[in-house]
């Protein structure tokens, strides 16, 4: 018992003995975690720059786009082709993708034999040789009267512009194909396919194995984002921000990177860490100076790489007793199953024995411990430095989503990740070391590069029809410059149906006068209130004008709700309500006693005998208080006060927010003359000279014609561009058939057009996996301020999924991507169809001045024209486009409803007393 006890001591001290010495010996390729981390952030750095307009040509790390956007979703479906060229053996596969929910398909594949012939001669022969390969397979399969898409997998370096085009940059792994380099291998492939008339098969996609691997795993784990390759060659890719990839014209939305991370360090970047063997080993390769990260870690180098090891310890004497055998000394005779084998630990040193011993090596036992340890070194170094690389990956995904930990699975295959006894155990183990704020599931991939192209096939073929659908959706709301043009002619028309006496009657635009004769010219002097209402809220305003050099106007102001069971009971309630407010405002001011002249902003459509007199045509926006409609609003203000019985008023103005904004303008800006309204509602006012308005007496001189527009339309002469959506909006309105323009450009209804898109794409199954949520049934969950954030430039994918989840909606990345262009398409037809009406506004007036070229100022106010990203540059360039004679200056309003009232005031009360003199 004894002598069994000092055998195992004698072999465990010897095997010390031995490790010790092969790591003093390989001392630099033992690398620590904080050389890993240093490794990690160097990939980081060159990740960045291969993805840089400026700084890819001198990258290294190429970061080539696959043009792959895409994960699939499980809603693919159909039969596919794929061909797979890279490894040892070329593939023909043929993949059904079953939609049967369960996301299952099935996979027929044929091998074929890649002879050296073929893969180190010219360029015709190697796709010839592929045809003819699918051909067989087709035929095998009784495939060939069938006209199936093909995904084209070829695992080397290729600069992608699209889909299925791709120049291959440098052949890898043995592949030497004459006439290929700088070329479109899909190219190559169709024209050699073409030779078979018997056969129609579309190349669909080019895809890399490693894309192909991450597709593969993603039809399986929706959470796969990166694939990664460990066999004969390495790679990795991953989904990047479309706004990182300077290469790619878009920032919208996600797209595949293949990093072709084997040619890291081939600049020079992991000098420090390259051995003396890994420098021999690259001299001797076919391209020495390149792929040097994959010579590092790739199954093809790995067994070399230990040959030359041995070779050098065995002439120094520390082992097989220095002698040098011709296995040391012959290239590629120690290949990687050999390291795989002799480092099955539970085998002892049986395996290395014997695999020592077919070499011709005759090792002692001490000599077995030392190989088997130098074979752990090398295998392991592979490990560590494929993790470093990989955990930078798995940074940059989680920095992107900007989380502070990230749930995410890397999708893997190779042949030295799947045989290799310790491999896969040692990279999980580094990496979660790395990355300990990544939860990081490593998904083995089944036939990754076959199925995956087929996959990448099949989700290219659900975009191309999602596409279809969502463009056919969103045609109607892409207007032409004729359809603009119309638009402008028929507004046009309908101004001049409201000005003339025999046609105002019936006219869908009342151009109602307002009996604001003038603009400010500065005299405009004392103390003036003003209120304003004209949606949820209601503001009393105190405003202090002063003129002369000294030309200022101060405003005080307070801000009531109007509570809806008010805006929708009866008109005395509502009045007694402002009269409360305005009794709160002078109290809270001090100035009960004073009466002062006052402006009364009121925003909605009212039929104006004087500038104090003003008669509701109806109420908008949400107000439904009976006994109004037909009645004069200053008369139930002015008996609101009387019943209240605590002060007196002078109301000089019934004025309308429109006319109110050009009206703060016009005080800065003599040229305004026009005022427009983009908000919650949608309004123009405009100075129309007195001889066109046929509806008031007199000719001299001008009025402000409050136009009304929103009811443009609601005679049916702009049906022809009303969707469908726009039609179930207005039936779900408080007022269905009114107000029809309004309802295509204002604030108060654009989230509403939106969110009838967005139920109609769900039951096609284009949106939300299908399924229509209980917030996405309730009317008015989409609110117009969604629509100027989801379209921000400056919001990333991710933040629009976090508006959308608010709203409980829960989205892909892919949804956020069709929401964002819903979003885009209604309010750029919103923006058009009000530059569309402008700009008729702003050639009448040219005409009305007879002049070439008109210069004029409009007055804006409005949260739709001041807050969405994008809403006043498209009306801007809409104007410029059908007003090409105007050169119009849009200036924005400060408070045209309650500042404004009271300049109108002020004005009133200037022409009053110029009048009285």
């Amino acid at each position: 018992m004894f002598a069994v006890h000092l055998l195992a001591f004698h072999f465990t001290k010897l095997k010390e003995d031995q490790i010790k010495k092969v790591d003093r010996y390989l001392y630099h390729m033992r690398l620590s975690d904080d050389i890993l981390l240093d490794v990690m952030s160097r990939f980081q750095a060159e990740m960045v720059k291969g993805l840089g307009r400026d700084t890819n040509p001198t990258a290294t790390v190429k970061m080539l786009p696959s043009f792959v956007r895409s994960l699939p979703d499980g809603s693919e479906k159909g039969d596919f082709l794929a061909v797979d060229v890279g490894g040892s053996l070329f593939r023909a596969h043929q993949v059904k993708v079953f939609d049967d929910g369960k996301q299952s398909s099935q996979l027929d594949s044929k091998f074929y034999p890649t002879p050296k012939e073929v893969i180190q001669g010219n360029g015709a022969e190697l796709f010839d040789y592929i045809a003819d390969c699918l051909l067989d397979f087709m035929e095998t399969k009784n495939l060939k009267h069938k006209k199936l898409p093909l995904g084209f997998t070829f695992s080397f370096p290729c600069k992608q512009t699209k889909l299925e085009e791709g120049v291959l940059l440098a052949w890898t792994k043995h592949f030497k194909v004459r006439g290929v380099q700088d070329t479109d291998v899909v190219s190559s492939l169709r024209k050699a396919l073409q030779k078979h008339k018997d056969i129609d098969v579309d190349v669909f996609a080019l895809v890399n194995d490693t894309v192909g691997t991450m597709m593969t795993c993603g039809y399986d784990d929706q959470h796969c984002e990166v694939g990664l390759i460990i066999g004969t060659g390495t790679n990795a890719c991953y989904m990047e921000e479309m706004r990182h990839i300077d290469l790619v014209e878009g920032d919208e939305g996600r797209m595949c990177i293949n990093t072709e991370w084997g040619a890291f360090g081939d600049d020079g970047a992991l000098d420090d860490l390259r051995t003396e063997f890994d420098r021999e080993l690259d001299l001797g390769s076919l391209n020495p100076g390149k792929q040097l990260f994959e010579k590092m870690i790739s199954s093809l180098y790995l067994g070399e790489l230990v040959r030359l090891i041995l070779l050098k310890m065995t002439k120094e004497g520390l082992l097989f007793n220095g002698k040098v055998s011709t296995a040391l000394l012959t290239k590629g005779k120690i290949e990687m199953k050999h390291v795989s084998a002799m480092e099955k630990y539970k085998e002892g040193l049986n395996n290395t024995k014997e695999i020592l011993t077919e070499l011709n090596l005759f090792p002692s036992e001490e000599d077995c411990i030392a190989v088997q340890h130098v074979c752990t070194i090398v295998s392991f170094r592979s490990a560590n430095l494929c993790a470093a690389a990989l955990a930078a990956i798995l940074t940059r995904l989680r920095e992107n989503k900007k989380l502070l930990r990230m749930r995410t699975t890397v999708g893997i295959d190779g042949g030295l990740y799947r045989t290799h006894p310790q491999y896969a155990k040692r990279l999980h183990k580094v990496v979660r070391r790395l990355v300990p704020n990544c939860d990081v599931r490593f998904l083995l991939s089944v036939s990754g590069s076959g199925k995956g192209a087929a996959l990448v096939t099949a989700v290219a073929y659900r975009l191309a029809a999602q596409r279809k659908q969502i463009d056919a959706a969103l045609a109607p709301f892409l207007l032409s410059l004729e359809t603009l043009k119309e638009v402008k002619n028929k507004m046009r028309t309908e101004l001049e149906y409201g000005l003339r006496r025999e046609t105002q009657a019936n006219a869908t635009v009342k151009m109602l006068p307002t009996y604001v004769c003038g603009t400010p010219d500065g005299t405009e002097k004392g103390k003036f209130l003003a209120l304003d209402l004209g949606g949820t809220n209601f503001r009393v305003l105190l405003v202090k004008i002063r003129s002369g050099r000294r030309r200022s106007v101060q405003m005080y102001n307070k801000i009531f709700a109007i509570p809806l069971e008010i805006m929708q009971g009866t008109g005395e309630e509502l009045f007694d309500h402002i009269v409360q407010c305005i009794a709160d405002f002078l109290e809270y001011m001090g100035i009960k006693g004073a009466r002062l002249p006052l402006g009364f902003t009121f925003s909605f459509p009212c039929r104006q005998a004087s500038i104090d007199k003003g008669t509701l045509v109806g109420w908008t926006k949400g107000f439904k208080a009976t006994d109004c409609e037909g009645e004069d609003v200053v008369d139930m203000l002015r008996e609101a006060i009387r019943r209240r019985n605590e002060f007196d008023l002078d109301i000089v103005a019934v004025v309308n927010d429109t006319v109110g904004t050009m009206m703060t303008c016009g005080y800065e800006d003599p040229n305004c003359e026009i005022g427009l309204i983009a908000g919650t509602g949608s309004n123009v006012c405009y100075m129309e000279d007195m001889k066109n308005i046929e509806i008031v007496e007199g000719n001299e001189g001008k009025m402000c014609i409050n136009t009304e527009w929103g009811a443009f339309g609601d005679n049916g002469c702009i049906d022809n561009i009303r969707t469908k959506y726009d039609k179930e909006v207005d039936e779900g309105s408080l007022n269905p058939g009114k107000q029809r323009y309004e309802k295509m450009t204002s604030g108060m209804y654009l989230g509403e057009i939106v969110r009838q898109i967005l139920i109609d794409l769900t039951k096609q199954g284009l949106l939300f996996r299908g399924q229509i949520s209980e917030s996405l049934r309730k009317r008015g969950i989409f609110e117009t301020k969604f629509l100027s954030q989801i379209e921000s430039d400056r919001l990333a994918l991710l933040q629009v999924r976090r508006i959308l989840q608010q709203l409980g909606l829960d989205s892909t990345c892919e949804d956020s991507i069709i929401v964002k262009e819903v979003c885009g398409a209604v309010s750029k037809r919103a923006a058009q169809l009000c530059g569309a009406g402008l700009a008729a506004i702003v050639e009448k007036k040219r005409e009305n001045r007879g002049v070439e070229r008109l210069q004029i100022t409009v007055g804006v106010d409005g949260t739709l024209y001041k807050l969405h990203p994008h809403f006043s540059r498209v009306l801007q360039e809409t104007v410029k486009e059908l007003a090409p004679q105007c050169d119009v200056t849009f200036m924005l309003s400060e408070d045209g409803s309650g500042k404004g009232a009271a300049l109108i005031t002020a004005v009133a009360k200037r022409l009053h007393n110029v009048g009285q003199k």
